[in-house]
């Protein structure tokens, strides 16, 4: 009996050893394979974003090509406005000097077509007497033989005696016509003839041109397209005549002129 009992404790130390082993995992014993570990996956990188735009760039001024003819400043500075800031409306235009006597047109792209002297009304003056139109030519009044300034669309048209004429202001009866020499006494061809500006204010308000430019220039390209004719100003700033000119235009042109020729005459357009 005491030999036994050291048994008995060895048994029972074992069987008390067994409880606490780790335990075999049932998945493990039937062949399963464990499940997989979830994975981190790297941070996408943030997208680049663009920078503010640049602005677009200003594009040069563009400028009427006169042919070498050598208008006034006004009349030069009025035509590179209109080709640049398309007042014209992609049509031919004229530019009509007053105080030169002078025509110019020109086509949709601002190139010169022709350029003659015109007799204009014998009254200086920018604007035109109400209801002078409806008159008779007779009773319009030294004082009151204007050409107006101004804007205007040109249009086909016949005169009371049958002529075909092209149309500037039609409430006003002004139109560009060829000359017509019926009284002897105003030396109208002469007038066109001569090399000064100073005598050629004779008419009652219309241009009068002469015949081969007339025919020419003017009824094809103006009349036949309604192209815009512009009356310069005589007595009035062209601003204040003509509705979106800004004499900054000028100083524009000055800073993108590509020769120091050139930046001086925007200068001196812009002293005036």
């Amino acid at each position: 009996m005491r030999k036994s009992l050291p048994i008995v404790l060895a048994g029972l130390a074992a069987l008390v050893a067994t409880q606490y082993l780790p335990q075999p995992d049932p998945a493990e014993q039937a062949g399963s394979t464990p499940a997989p570990q979830s994975q981190v996956l790297p941070a996408e990188p943030s997208p680049v974003l663009p920078g503010p735009a640049e602005p677009p760039a200003e594009a040069p001024p563009r400028h009427a090509d006169f042919d070498g003819e050598l208008p006034s400043a006004e009349a030069r500075q009025l035509a590179d406005w209109v080709l640049d800031s398309g007042d014209h409306e992609g049509r031919p235009f004229a530019i009509v000097d007053k105080v030169d006597a002078r025509v110019f047109v020109f086509d949709a792209e601002g190139r010169l077509q022709g350029a003659a002297p015109a007799l204009l009304g014998l009254a200086p003056g920018d604007d035109s007497v109400p209801g002078i139109g409806e008159r008779p030519v007779p009773d319009i009044l030294p004082h009151e033989r204007t050409t107006p300034a101004g804007r205007f669309v040109a249009e086909r048209g016949r005169n009371a005696q049958g002529e075909d004429i092209v149309w500037v202001d039609y409430d006003a009866a002004i139109s560009m016509h060829r000359v017509r020499p019926i009284d002897p006494r105003e030396r109208r061809l002469e007038r066109l003839a001569s090399p000064t500006p100073s005598d050629n204010r004779i008419s009652y308000g219309c241009i009068n041109l002469p015949v081969e430019f007339y025919e020419g220039v003017i009824d094809p390209l103006i009349g036949a397209s309604h192209g815009i004719v512009y009356v310069l100003p005589e007595t009035l700033p062209l601003q204040a005549v003509f509705t979106g000119y800004e004499p900054r235009e000028a100083q524009r042109h000055a800073a993108l002129a590509e020769t120091e020729e050139e930046a001086a005459f925007w200068r001196r357009v812009m002293a005036r």
